[in-house]
């Protein structure tokens, strides 16, 4: 945690809190040794999901329980990169904050338990390296897991029930399966 630390405004106060408390979350600026795009949490399961599933790049991510937000780490001064390849993806971008030059985050205490309210998803396990695909991998599996979600909820408006969407298809699909 030596290099998440080094993000605080005070990076030897930060590691003491650790040493006293490790489950105690930490306000950290963003912007200089990473920047964060925060998701709402319902987002967040799918775009997890669908990068490891894929073996896309990605970095570290958290998890705030009250705000029900989720956090993906990105390397510093990957705004443009992100921003470029959300834009090519899509003319309107799921909603999300980029943290950058000027933000903070709050990160998880270095063992945070389970019922914590900020968890690691995904710890940090070093700094992580500048690696250009990150960016693009994040901003695909934005733009790719909104849409599904979208899909999946003008489904569920359009059918209530299981049984509402099997009894719209036309009679000759219907098979007796017993």
């Amino acid at each position: 945690m030596e290099w998440l630390s080094a993000s605080a405004d005070n990076p030897a106060e930060c590691r003491q809190v650790w040493a006293d408390d490790p489950r105690r979350p930490c306000l950290l600026s963003t912007g200089r040794f990473f920047d964060v795009v925060s998701v709402e949490q319902r987002l967040w399961m799918e775009m997890f999901d669908r990068l490891r599933r894929s073996g896309m790049p990605f970095g570290p991510s958290l998890v705030d329980r009250k705000a029900q937000r989720v956090g993906f780490f990105l390397g510093s001064a990957a705004h443009e990169t992100f921003t470029f390849y959300l834009d090519r993806e899509t003319s309107s971008p799921p909603s999300f904050r980029y943290l950058g030059p000027g933000c903070a985050v709050v990160v998880p205490g270095i063992t945070p338990l389970c019922d914590d309210r900020y968890q690691w998803l995904r710890p940090p396990t070093r700094r992580p390296e500048a690696n250009p695909l990150r960016p693009v991998a994040l901003a695909t599996a934005l733009v790719a897991s909104a849409e599904l979600l979208a899909r999946i909820d003008r489904f569920d408006a359009q059918y209530a029930t299981p049984y509402a969407a099997v009894a719209a298809l036309p009679e000759e699909t219907i098979t007796d399966a017993g």
